[in-house]
């Protein structure tokens, strides 16, 4: 027999119950409400005048744009973040980028945590991973999931042990090379961690006026860079699978392959593809040598996973190029990882279904695993929201600023990706641009997880089937 839980007393435990209430109705959604709570507060600390270098209060357009891209790992900025900030507003990125982060994720994990005793297992399912509706969905769970339930917790700690050592490592590595740059000792420790959380965070955010431009040409610097945006981009519930099976490949689940896979061919056709479009431009990569224009152009690949970090004026670039890192940057990283984009799976997906498709096939395989058609059904609705998020918004702006569409859709798909990267449209923008841009940062981040986790908790019986008709399609 069901019992009915024990509701608290006293006025902390009523609000208690209300918010586990909330909770247990729709996790995605009160995951969306923390985030905004978050926005809001980082908005409010970053109005104060302590956190500015000047001593004044920041404009309501530049605090809310700074809290959202903090928040949301994106990277883009409508100040100098280096100079407009005090110590104290660099202190808030630092905190802020490290929540927005690994928050969503970590926040969700906790929440299952917290509230599983009050759930059933399709809540509790949905509360175990925000950017894994599919959990909800039947199937095994050892191939079906990176992650097993019972593995939340582990996997908990493996978000916060993750982020700390592959930060202080990164931040350590860097350390002797600002060194030798002639950086003092206490500014190249603060330096070096705040690149480092700031690749792996996948945010692109720099400490100093000059950002990249000492080891623009340097391959242990950028080489560095790289690796920790990548381990960023792929995903905790990968880190966390490869933590354990690491050497046994056969383990590994059919997310942690697809995530991996995908990910490398992006990188190496992405490089390919800036080579070929930039060596001959003397403005970006034509008048470096040729072992420097592989390296800028396997740094801007991997920076187009959600980096944001650049060593050349975007705005030089040629349209094709812009093109390409358009696409890049929409696809973004990985699940679960701090990066945005709809995703490398969803891209996968996709393929594999247009594959299946060709061959004529009823179903979708991949590394010997059979793909349920529910999971399609999801990822094509992100692609959907993304590019109808992405499209509103360039209408928008392009209609206030009047630039150049090249530069718009540039700057909107980084805002919904939370890449970073910017053509130089949104330091310029108004205040009603940067509204625009404020919401589609919102929106890439947790819009695609939100629509994602509702269509997954959708799913009900139908006791009947109505008569079948075919429209034509193609």
């Amino acid at each position: 027999m069901r019992t009915k839980p024990v509701s608290r007393v006293g006025f902390l435990g009523r609000i208690r119950d209300v918010v586990d209430d909330f909770a247990s109705a729709t996790p995605a959604r009160f995951a969306i409400v923390i985030f905004t709570g978050l926005v809001l507060f980082f908005t409010l600390l970053f109005s104060l005048p302590v956190s500015t270098a000047s001593g004044e209060i920041a404009p309501l357009a530049d605090s809310l744009f700074t809290a959202v891209s903090v928040i949301c790992v994106t990277g883009l900025s409508t100040v100098d973040m280096a100079t407009y900030w005090s110590p104290f507003g660099h202190v808030l990125v630092l905190i802020g980028v490290q929540i927005g982060g690994i928050g969503v994720l970590t926040l969700a994990s906790i929440l299952g945590l917290v509230i599983s005793r009050r759930l059933g297992l399709k809540q509790k399912l949905l509360a175990a991973s925000d950017s894994n509706p599919l959990r909800i969905q039947k199937g095994p769970i050892a191939e079906g999931q990176a992650v097993r339930l019972g593995e939340i917790g582990g996997l908990l700690l493996t978000v916060a042990v993750s982020a700390l050592v592959i930060e202080i490592a990164v931040a350590i590595l860097l350390l002797p090379r600002m060194l030798i740059q002639g950086v003092s000792f206490l500014d190249a420790l603060w330096q070096s961690f705040y690149f480092s959380a700031m690749a792996f965070t996948n945010t692109g955010f720099q400490p100093t006026a000059t950002g990249l431009t000492p080891y623009a040409h340097d391959v242990w610097f950028l080489g560095l860079l790289m690796i920790g945006v990548f381990l960023g981009s792929i995903g905790f519930p990968v880190i966390y699978v490869l933590s354990k099976n690491l050497r046994k490949p056969k383990r590994w689940s059919l997310h942690v392959k697809i995530t991996i896979l995908t990910t490398l061919i992006l990188f190496v056709l992405g490089a390919l593809a800036f080579y070929l479009l930039e060596f001959t431009n003397p403005k970006t990569f034509g008048e470096l040598d040729a072992g420097q224009q592989i390296l800028q152009s396997l740094f801007f690949s991997m920076m187009t996973r959600s980096g944001g970090f650049s060593t050349v004026d975007i705005s030089q670039m040629n349209g094709s190029s812009l093109l390409v890192a358009d696409m890049l940057m929409f696809i973004g990283g990985g699940s679960a990882s701090t990066a945005g984009g709809i995703k490398v799976t969803t891209l996968a997906i996709l393929f594999l279904a247009a594959f299946a498709e060709a061959r004529g096939n009823q179903e979708m395989e991949a590394f010997d695993r059979r793909i349920p058609p529910d999971v399609l059904r999801v990822g094509v609705s992100v692609v959907l929201w993304g590019a109808t998020t992405v499209a509103a918004a360039s209408i928008i702006i392009l209609q206030i600023t009047k630039e150049p569409l090249d530069f718009v859709l540039f700057d909107v798909i980084s805002a919904f990706a939370t890449c970073g990267l910017s053509s130089g449209l949104t330091q310029k923008a108004s205040d009603p641009a940067v509204y625009v841009l404020a919401a589609t940062m919102f929106m890439g981040r947790v819009g695609t997880v939100t629509l994602a986790a509702a269509l997954a908790a959708s799913t009900r019986r139908q006791l009947f089937r109505r008569a079948e008709e075919r429209p034509i399609v193609g």
